[in-house]
């Protein structure tokens, strides 16, 4: 059933949903149909969205897999848990003119270690499996 997967994956998609009604609301204040028009705050909706739909996927794939090769769940949970954490604070960064700034950088950072630990945990599976 992969419930560790299925609540990483359930919450990721309230947040998706979130950036998505962002945008929207975005496109609403400044008037813009299509692109960013003029506004830099368009285009940080835009991009927390278009990132999120970017990399969420594959390390959401990755950590299914892991579950599905039998990886321990504290690693599991670190991975999708990190994911989780980091996509918050990068879609938090984003909005914050001031860059670099910590929301952004450690949300960025959180990412990439739950891409690294997943796609390693994953790694570890296929060989052992040989």
């Amino acid at each position: 059933m992969l419930p560790i997967t299925l609540t990483y994956a359930g919450l990721l998609g309230l947040l998706f949903l979130l950036l998505s009604v962002w945008v929207v609301k975005r496109r609403a204040q400044f008037k813009v149909m299509i692109g960013e028009g003029e506004a830099p705050q368009m285009l940080a909706a835009i991009r927390a969205h278009g990132n999120f739909a970017e990399y969420v996927p594959l390390t959401l794939l990755l950590l299914a897999l892991c579950e599905l090769a039998g990886s321990a769940p504290l690693w599991l949970h670190l991975g999708g848990g990190m994911l989780l954490l980091g996509r918050i604070l990068h879609a938090i960064g984003i909005q914050q003119p001031k860059a670099p700034n910590p929301a952004r950088l450690f949300g960025t950072l959180l990412f990439w270690g739950s891409l690294a630990l997943l796609s390693l945990l994953a790694l570890q599976a296929g060989i052992s499996a040989r």
